[in-house]
């Protein structure tokens, strides 16, 4: 009978410890400065906040810096770019926006900028939305 209950303690022990692993590697996106409403692919207003003596690009090379990446697409030349959901002729357009008069940007990978706007976008696109 003495086995038993060492058997129940172990099972007790080895759960809490499964459980608490779980705890302590679920949840977080590992960086502490990101703010509710951001992600991975959103920049949201709050965040850019602090950042109000640069431009669009410099807040995105800082922020979100794989978002200007090429993806080994055929154009090699980074995301297309849309302001308002008007697209842009060139990236680079993103340094004439300063972070005061952005309300978000939000980038989409090539398969969903491709879905919503059509081919050329080997490289996903990046959408500015301005403050109104």
């Amino acid at each position: 009978m003495r086995a038993f209950p060492s058997r129940t303690w172990v099972l007790i022990v080895f759960a809490l410890a499964l459980g608490l692993t779980g705890c302590a590697s679920g949840g977080g996106s590992g960086d502490s400065a990101r703010v509710a409403g951001s992600s991975a692919n959103r920049i949201v207003r709050a965040e850019l906040e602090p950042l109000s003596q640069i431009d669009g690009y410099q807040a995105v090379e800082r922020l979100r810096p794989r978002w200007l990446q090429s993806r080994g697409g055929s154009s090699g030349s980074g995301p297309v770019f849309y302001v308002d959901g008007a697209r842009r002729n060139d990236l680079n357009d993103l340094r004439s926006f300063r972070t005061a008069d952005i309300e978000g940007l939000q980038f989409m990978s090539a398969a969903d900028a491709s879905t919503r706007f059509g081919t050329g976008h080997a490289d996903g696109a990046i959408l500015l939305t301005t403050r109104r």
